[in-house]
């Protein structure tokens, strides 16, 4: 073997409205870096053949989602996490959110409290601020408040092959994402066969990121777009509206992904469609539905911003020590799709 893996590594297994978060918690090897995007590289860099190991097969499979704990580096934050996909690391992922805030107080990393345990954890895009219910009608979800979402591009004319030109936006939620209704591609988000869905988003993400140029004000690390969410063309007022994102390679959301439930009210709140203060619902593939509030105006660089609320609920699947034998070359990571 070229790569030193490890004997084992420790997980714990949950999900969120069908999305799996495997959780590290032990075997991982030291992650140096004083910044915590400097170990999102390092571990690109250095790393990389756990990421495939834990998410890829036999372990994995093609939608399988990881997080990586790290030392945080942010003055307050109660833990620090990277993200892992199909793809490599990104930089915010609001579904993980939600199971970290549960996990953080079950296992001891923050103190418990009642009605809610506040969680600070720092992402690669910025802190994070969580609460888990421990008492009352709430108990068992969680909610987040993520770094100032902000409209990059509102109507943006992309020429999509197969599919002509189209107008879309572009929101930063933590994370960016190409937005549109599904109807623009002549499917249904709802009734449309998800391989249909799925194929005819990536064809939008691949345009967008040759034709639309992505800035992030504090970093270039976090200036990429990370996928499209095509949605019902509700607003998620009264009934959920449901939306299905498609993120790194043509991995498919089972949430109805955080981060893009973020991006997606920070764009309607710059179109004057959601006042301060009001209440969301969003629902997944799955069925499963998150709530989005948008809480305040902010600032982000040049952009008129907001911060949004988000909320859900997750569950343990189980726990897992994975190993490999030396001579195992299959085991080190493969995928098939």
């Amino acid at each position: 073997m070229t790569d030193a893996i490890p004997l084992s590594i420790a997980t714990t297994e949950m999900h969120t409205g069908g999305e799996p978060v495997r959780i590290v918690t032990g075997g991982y090897p030291p992650i140096p870096g004083a910044t915590i995007l400097a170990k999102r590289r390092y571990a690109q860099e250095h790393l990389d053949h756990l990421r495939r190991l834990l998410i890829f097969e036999p372990r994995g499979h093609f939608d399988m989602y990881g997080v990586l704990p790290v030392a945080p580096d942010l003055a307050g934050a109660d833990l620090a996490v990277l993200f892992m996909h199909n793809e490599g690391y990104s930089t915010m992922c609001g579904h993980a959110v939600i199971a970290l805030a549960r996990w953080a107080v079950d296992s001891g990393q923050v103190v418990r409290r009642t009605p809610e345990t506040p969680v600070a954890i720092q992402c690669p895009c910025g802190l994070v601020r969580a609460h888990y219910a421990t008492s009352g009608e709430r108990q068992g979800q969680s909610r987040f408040v993520s770094v100032p979402a902000f409209a990059l591009a509102l109507d943006a004319a992309v020429e999509v092959p197969g599919h002509g030109r189209l107008r879309l936006d572009i929101g930063y939620g933590g994370a960016f994402y190409a937005v549109l209704p599904a109807a623009a591609l002549g499917l249904d988000v709802r009734r449309s066969p998800v391989a249909d869905l799925v194929a005819a988003a990536a064809a939008v993400t691949e345009a967008a990121k040759r034709q639309v140029p992505i800035e992030h004000p504090d970093d270039p690390d976090l200036a990429y777009l990370y996928g499209t969410i095509l949605t019902d063309g509700g607003d998620g007022d009264g009934e959920p509206s449901a939306n299905i994102c498609v993120f790194a390679a043509r991995e498919v959301d089972r949430s109805p992904t955080g981060s893009g439930v973020t991006a997606r009210l920070a764009l309607m709140h710059a179109r004057g469609q959601v006042p301060l203060g009001a209440e969301r619902q969003f629902a997944s593939v799955t069925g499963s539905v998150f709530t989005g509030r948008t809480v305040a105006p902010a600032r982000a660089g040049r952009f008129a911003a907001v911060t949004v609320e988000v909320g859900g609920r997750a569950f343990y699947t189980g726990s897992a020590r994975f190993t490999v034998e030396p001579d195992d070359e299959l085991g080190r990571g493969f995928l098939l799709r």
